[in-house]
């Protein structure tokens, strides 16, 4: 999945694990706003509360969806190696409400893990996943009566909610000899009065334009901002390509995933909020980047204040590397064939 043949893919690699700059981990402490059952339970319909990484819950319709749950330490096969959170997620599994539906993208550890599905089973009623997922997670014990495995352009309806298998532009596989063998999906969510989209993970393509025009314009989209190189964009976006595919799909509002939980690319940690911040700004974009559990309601502002700025501040005064925002901080002006179940 990187360019530039054997010895450029050898060479990321040997840097990736080897050569990492220390700024791709924060120095501080990542806040978190700890969720309650009972603020879930008090929320508005169509609030977002973001878990970490690619992980949202959202309540649509008096239900809860949560999409790619990663609750465990590390994104890995193992949890004595491999990427490890930089912050505890804001509620537990078992803290949950039950969940209408857990809405998947593609089967690499940092959006399937295995320990999250099998906690979340016995709470959740359906599971919705790209085709052969669901061999994958049946054979955890999810019940086959619960799984739906839909392809590009399938949908499902669960309730008043209808949910889209649309396309991206990734790939799959948990292991070095099964590459691309189950599907890799983005979502298109649509409750009444609410749609939303969720890319998963993938490198920036046309299909967003064709999924604006047939489902868009969306209230809030939830797109991959996080873990990119130039050496992986066909299957990662930059930044810009984000804000891009927020246009493409006529979004209204921009929620940056895929960043702030783990590391997974060369780049400094913040760097995805710094870039997709001032990106949004400069294009009048509404972009919400709060801090992890903290809720997003659909009728009030944007969050969009760089909570981050201060996570690597001390460390960083210590050895004279912090600059200042060179701007005020301010808010970013108001943006732009089915089965039931």
């Amino acid at each position: 999945m990187t360019t530039g043949g054997i010895l450029e893919s050898t060479r990321v690699m040997w840097n990736f694990f080897f050569n990492k700059p220390a700024d791709t981990r924060p120095a501080g402490k990542i806040p978190v706003h700890k969720i309650s059952s009972e603020e879930l339970l008090s929320a508005p319909n169509n609030t977002v509360f973001r878990i970490g990484h690619s992980t949202v819950l959202l309540k649509l319709q008096d239900a809860f969806w949560l999409t790619d749950p990663m609750f465990s330490d590390r994104a890995s096969p193992v949890q004595w190696a491999g990427p490890q959170r930089f912050h505890q997620a804001p509620i537990s599994i078992e803290e949950l409400p039950p969940i209408k539906g857990v809405i998947i993208s593609h089967d690499h550890y940092d959006h399937l893990d295995r320990d999250s599905i099998v906690k979340l089973a016995a709470k959740t009623e359906h599971f919705l996943v790209p085709a052969g997922v669901g061999d994958i997670i049946t054979g955890w014990g999810v019940p086959a009566a619960k799984v739906r495995q839909l392809n590009w352009w399938q949908s499902a309806q669960v309730e008043e909610v209808r949910l889209v298998a649309t396309p991206c532009s990734h790939f799959s596989g948990r292991g070095l000899f099964n590459k691309n063998q189950t599907l890799q999906n983005s979502w298109t969510i649509l409750a009444p009065g609410f749609r939303v989209f969720f890319s998963g993970d993938s490198g920036y393509f046309q299909g967003f334009k064709r999924i604006g025009e047939q489902y868009g314009p969306f209230d809030l989209t939830l797109l991959e901002a996080g873990a990119y190189n130039v050496n992986w964009a066909g299957v990662h976006m930059m930044p810009e390509e984000t804000v891009q595919a927020h246009m493409d799909l006529k979004g209204k509002r921009m929620l940056p995933i895929h960043n702030g939980t783990f590391d997974l690319s060369m780049h400094a940690w913040h760097e995805p909020f710094d870039r997709v911040l001032a990106l949004a700004r400069a294009r009048s974009i509404d972009v919400a980047i709060p801090v992890m559990g903290e809720p997003l309601y659909s009728s009030a502002a944007a969050q969009d204040r760089p909570w981050w700025a201060a996570v690597d501040a001390v460390p960083a005064l210590a050895t004279g590397k912090f600059k200042p925002l060179a701007t005020p901080l301010g808010r970013s002006p108001q943006g732009a064939g089915s089965e039931e179940i």
